[in-house]
């Protein structure tokens, strides 16, 4: 088995813990802190990105709120945060070139990282691991969503 399976194409890679329903994820840093951003589905869905604004360094963000507002010639719409904390870094890198997300919304991509306020009781509701690869599958599959579409150098 994959260390990054896909359904319809989109990667879902097992190690980091995933709100499916705000199409965002985790990764836990050896540090304490938490790097966010969007879900290969999320990036696909919105298509190729034209601006990210990401909240600035100091805010702090519940969870279920914004961490960034991002926008495509199709949509504009915020990344909700899938946990409570404070933004301590924001990845500059894309508020110029926001198609990084597309490109590599899982490592050069990254949207935030948070210092988390309340993670052991928010992580129960966060998937990972092949609970989060089928919780994606079946909403995928029921709201028949496109395959994913990666752009020349897309990377997992």
């Amino acid at each position: 088995m994959s260390d990054n399976p896909e359904v319809r194409g989109c990667v879902l890679p097992l190690s980091l813990h995933y709100s499916v329903g705000d199409h965002t994820w985790i990764r836990l840093e050896d540090d304490g802190t938490a790097l966010i951003g969007m879900t290969d589905v999320a990036q696909n869905l919105a298509g190729p990105l034209l601006h990210a604004k990401p909240k600035k360094i100091g805010a702090t963000r519940k969870k279920g709120r914004p961490v960034a507002t991002v926008e495509s010639s199709k949509w504009v719409g915020p990344v909700k945060s899938p946990i409570s904390g404070e933004v301590v870094e924001v990845n500059e890198a894309i508020k110029t070139d926001p198609t990084i997300i597309n490109r590599s919304p899982y490592k050069q991509g990254w949207i935030v990282r948070m210092q988390p306020s309340d993670l052991e009781s928010e992580m129960d509701s966060l998937l990972t691991g092949q609970a989060a690869v089928d919780a994606y599958r079946e909403r995928i599959e029921s709201e028949d969503l496109k395959p994913c579409e990666h752009v020349d150098g897309f990377e997992t």
